[in-house]
């Protein structure tokens, strides 16, 4: 028997994925993450599945679930919001699984940052300006950040930021970004994205303090700063320049691979 760890996307009911709708109904335990995982996708269990909204529970009280599931012959679907890659919380649990032999897979889900991107209608890379992106957060109670890992080394790089579960520490982000990206570079918060409420807040990353501060945004939020995010003046990417030759659009003169 198997735990299926499934990426449930940012919000959006209808953003997990085809594979991950099709585990969760049909396993019978369905271990999910109340405070982020809309309920309507538990619509999908099957009938009769033993639900669990891990919201309240340690770790080990998790582990023990499925655990116990998975010796009395049931698959478990392990529901986490977003993408299992980064900031889930996952990477214990498949150690603590790992040290008791239960079998695993992973499944992907929509990231928190392709859904604000999308609520933004802009893409995040953009010839000439920025060509990486860089996904963070600041430090919190429950993970501490590397040393290396501050928002001035990524920020010297000028490459788009997401800042993840940072939102209460806004100033302060604004504060340290500042001197590397200007007062007048594009920035937005994007709470809850693609929920019914979710709320987009666009401004100067000098400005954005000052616009939260009549409704403040007190989680689930993510921060965005970089030039990609407001520039209508950059170059066409090569990619679908006439005369440029790949393998599957020959160029000018029939060249092609």
């Amino acid at each position: 028997m198997t735990v299926h760890f499934i990426g449930a996307g940012p919000g959006a009911p209808d953003l997990i994925t085809v594979r991950g709708r099709d585990l969760v109904a049909r396993c019978p335990v369905c271990l999910y993450a109340g405070s982020l995982v809309p309920p309507a996708l538990l619509d999908h269990c099957p009938p009769g599945a033993r639900i669990v909204d891990t919201a309240p529970l340690d770790l080990d009280a998790i582990v023990a679930l499925c655990v116990e599931a998975t010796a009395s012959g049931e698959d478990v679907a392990r529901l986490h919001s977003g993408d299992l890659s980064i900031f889930s919380a996952m990477g214990e649990q498949l150690r603590r699984l790992s040290q008791a032999g239960v079998a695993y897979t992973i499944t992907p889900g929509v990231p928190a940052f392709a859904a604000a991107a999308a609520s933004l209608k802009r893409e995040l890379t953009l010839p000439g300006l920025a060509q990486s992106l860089v996904l963070t957060r600041t430090s919190g109670r429950a993970s501490p950040m590397p040393e290396r890992e501050t928002l001035g080394h990524f920020a010297a790089t000028g490459a788009t930021l997401a800042i993840h579960l940072s939102i209460h520490s806004l100033e302060r982000v604004v504060a340290e970004l500042t001197p590397f990206y200007g007062a007048d570079c594009p920035a937005a918060v994007v709470a809850r994205a693609s929920w019914p409420d979710e709320r987009i807040v666009r401004a100067t990353l000098g400005e954005l303090a000052g616009a939260l501060s009549a409704a403040p945004i007190e989680r689930t939020a993510l921060i965005l700063v970089g030039p990609a995010l407001g520039a209508d003046d950059f170059r066409d990417s090569e990619l679908y320049n006439a005369d440029y030759v790949r393998r599957f659009r020959a160029g000018p003169r029939g060249e092609g691979e």
